[in-house]
């Protein structure tokens, strides 16, 4: 049926068996036998005829109609099947600082796989300046960074603002004393984030403004490993509020404070990407889900805040 209406809107388009049995490479009494054999199904009549002349009956304007609504159906289902198998077998890649892998990466990551499954990913870490030099010159896709990037022919997501917190064991004993400020740093033995990370300068600049000397044990580049060793209880440390979950605190025993010196050590973590007409259909999707994420996520902040006043 549906092929039969194609040959039919053909007909109407053309005026004439003749021109329009030429487009479709079929011989006239074969399309004049399609288009009967059409009229018969339906149990209508499309066209009168007079001599060689076609004219649409009334019921054959109605038909044509629906066949350019069939035409336009068959291209949309075409074009999403296309979409989706570019989508399917694509891979994206992503080029990550090394604490945006840990913090901010898996929560989108899980996002967008939820609605697009057989898509592959790939990361690439590295440092913010290097991420930023593999995005323009694109050999990955999409870069994620924990820092605003203004740089010509480039594009920057703001997806959310980050700042540093205390970490505690549940048996420090920093825990017993109330109101903990910034000052009890001072000489506290901490594990913190390895030299040369952003999350480490960012430390680092707080500790020389403050004039807080930490006893500095260990410097460790992974959050998780971080975590595990706080759990000997004899240390803290400072991590972004974003890698932090209440089932991961709570399996690990450890507290978090806030200290409103920490609360101003913010800091932008964005994806960045170059010509989004170059990406493709999966990682444009991706760039898509992020904006969708940070609408969400700005939205929950706004809820949270009203339900605390």
């Amino acid at each position: 049926m549906l092929e039969m209406m194609h040959y039919f809107a053909a007909v109407v388009e053309h005026s004439s068996l003749n021109k329009a049995s030429q487009l479709l490479n079929l011989s006239q009494p074969a399309l004049s036998r399609k288009i009967t054999k059409l009229e018969e199904q339906l149990g209508i009549e499309l066209f009168t005829r007079n001599g060689k002349r076609l004219e649409l009956t009334r019921i054959g304007q109605l038909t044509y109609e629906f066949a350019l609504e069939l035409r336009q159906i068959e291209r949309d289902l075409l074009q999403t099947i296309a979409e989706y198998k570019a989508t399917d077998k694509s891979t994206i890649t992503i080029g990550a600082s090394l604490t945006t892998l840990q913090s901010t990466l898996p929560d989108l990551i899980n996002v967008f796989l939820t609605k697009y499954p057989n898509t592959e990913m790939k990361a690439i870490t590295g440092k913010t300046h290097e991420i930023v030099t593999l995005v323009r010159e694109k050999k990955v896709d999409i870069g994620l960074v924990a820092s605003l990037i203004n740089e010509p022919n480039l594009h920057c997501l703001p997806l959310f603002e980050d700042h540093l917190v205390l970490v505690l064991p549940n048996q420090h004993p920093l825990n017993n004393k109330k109101p903990i400020d910034i000052q009890h740093l001072n000489g506290l033995p901490m594990i913190l984030f390895s030299r040369g990370t952003w999350y480490r300068i960012l430390t680092d600049d707080l500790f020389h403004r403050i004039r807080v000397i930490p006893d500095v044990r260990m410097e460790i580049d992974s959050f998780e490993a971080i975590i595990r060793l706080l759990a000997t209880g004899k240390s803290a440390t400072l991590l972004p509020q974003s890698y932090l979950r209440t089932q991961m605190l709570e399996d690990n025993g450890l507290t978090v404070v806030h200290l409103r010196e920490l609360e101003q050590t913010k800091r932008t973590t964005s994806l960045i990407y170059a010509d989004p007409t170059s990406l493709s259909t999966s990682a444009q999707l991706l760039i898509q889900e992020a904006s969708n994420y940070v609408k969400l996520q700005s939205f929950a902040a706004k809820q949270k805040a009203m339900d605390r006043h």
